[in-house]
């Protein structure tokens, strides 16, 4: 059964650019070639909730972990989170639509 990783964060004001650079340039083509696909991303305009929500699917959970646990994985989430305050990491069995 297919999994969904969500990731939630706050970004840092002063990181704006950077992270921008960082995630379009880097995070997320790198996280696709892992073997993780986009299902969303979530920008919180109102209330006290983290300001991104992105979600991946693997094609398993197994499949998943090993990408949690590779060193590639590790070295763009420490760069990440260097940009971000706030940051949590989910693994949820994927069921489509919106999901926390």
């Amino acid at each position: 059964m297919r999994a969904k990783l969500l990731i939630s964060y706050d970004i840092r004001p002063e990181t704006v650019e950077e992270y921008r650079r960082f995630l379009l340039g880097e995070f997320l083509p790198a996280v696709q070639e892992l073997g993780l696909a986009i299902s969303e991303i979530w920008h919180t305009a109102y209330g006290d909730y983290p300001l991104r929500m992105t979600g991946f699917v693997a094609k398993d959970e197994e499949t998943l972990w090993a990408i949690l646990h590779s060193p590639e994985w590790e070295r763009l989430e420490t760069t990440l989170r260097a940009y971000v305050v706030g940051y949590q990491r989910k693994v949820i069995p994927y069921r489509g639509g919106f999901q926390m």
